[in-house]
């Protein structure tokens, strides 16, 4: 219980410290929404200053920013400029696709490395260590997006047996097609996210895993005759799981912002590609709602990583 408060007053600060960051960054930043000329080359500035009364951006900028922290807390990320709907409806709109596809990542990512980096560490300087190495090089030298549009060219466009964008090809009319036909969409980012984060996180598992095989525990299971198996279930995954739990949690900021590029190269309709959007015309409101979405659910997922930690071992103390 106290681990969860400490957790949890620290994701209040540093939500307000990233808020802070977030917002002195955005205002930093060359042109404006309502420079002269971005919305309409005839625009008076009479009625730029009008627009910017009703935004609240004629106020100094730290009543802006204690205005803007007060109306998150309350759940009110303001108005876009560009399309003039609620911010957070925008984006309760488009994060659910988000969160489905970098959770199921996630999980493979998991599953997927510690099988590959167990095995190769049990099979070490065996054909199928060096191949797993090598795999792993090659995954986290490989630039996701240039994977994308490598897998794009070959499997969508020369052979023709997967979709080239969007998630849909049917109206959802809720039967099973629909929704085979949604995961046959879905194939291509996340195999390129799976694949851009096996490559470190297997060779981790591989190096802790050729450790935990050194260990005199492990000597003096081998000695009480226990089996590999009952070694792997007893010794080994029991100290694999929290450094790898710690490595996801801290993974996660990075999936997370991968999703901006994979989304505008599928067309796919989340919250990264509406960061590119709004990125692009300077729409402020949409961009820090985004950010501070982003940072709560990257907290959310340490925290909870901390937890699950804490269940597999009753003396960590989360720092």
């Amino acid at each position: 219980m106290k681990l969860f408060i400490r957790k949890l007053l620290y994701l209040i600060v540093m939500l307000f410290i990233i808020s802070l960051i977030s917002f002195i960054a955005i205002h930093a930043a060359p042109n404006s929404f309502f420079a002269s000329g971005e919305l309409n080359p005839n625009i008076t500035e009479e009625s730029i200053a009008q627009l910017k009364a009703i935004y609240g951006l004629d106020k100094p900028l730290y009543v802006q920013f204690f205005s803007w922290v007060y109306s998150i807390v309350q759940l009110d990320f303001g108005i876009s400029f560009s399309s003039g709907a609620m911010v957070k409806d925008e984006i309760l709109s488009r994060i659910p696709i988000t969160l489905t596809i970098n959770i199921i990542s996630m999980v493979l990512i998991f599953i997927i490395s510690l099988y590959l980096g167990i095995k190769a560490a049990l099979s070490k300087n065996s054909f199928f260590d060096r191949f797993t190495g090598q795999l792993s090089l090659l995954s986290f030298s490989m630039p996701s997006f240039y994977l994308a549009l490598l897998l794009v060219l070959v499997f969508a466009i020369n052979f023709e047996v997967l979709p080239i964008a969007g998630l849909h090809s049917m109206s959802d009319d809720g039967s099973l097609a629909y929704y085979l036909d949604f995961a046959w969409h879905l194939i291509l980012p996340i195999f390129i996210i799976v694949f851009g984060g096996i490559g470190s996180l297997t060779l981790y598992i591989r190096s802790l895993t050729i450790e935990i095989l050194k260990s005199d525990y492990i000597f003096f299971a081998k000695a009480r005759g226990l089996n590999d198996k009952q070694i792997l279930r007893y010794y080994i995954l029991p100290n694999l799981y929290p450094p790898v739990i710690t490595l996801l949690g801290l993974s996660l900021p990075g999936i997370i912002g991968g999703s901006v590029i994979l989304e505008k190269i599928f067309s796919i309709d989340g919250m990264g590609l509406l960061f590119f959007q709004s990125a692009l015309s300077h729409d402020y409101p949409v961009i820090m709602g985004i950010l501070i979405i982003g940072a709560f659910l990257t907290l959310v997922g340490n925290m909870i990583a901390d937890l699950v930690l804490l269940k597999l071992n009753p003396n960590y103390d989360g720092k």
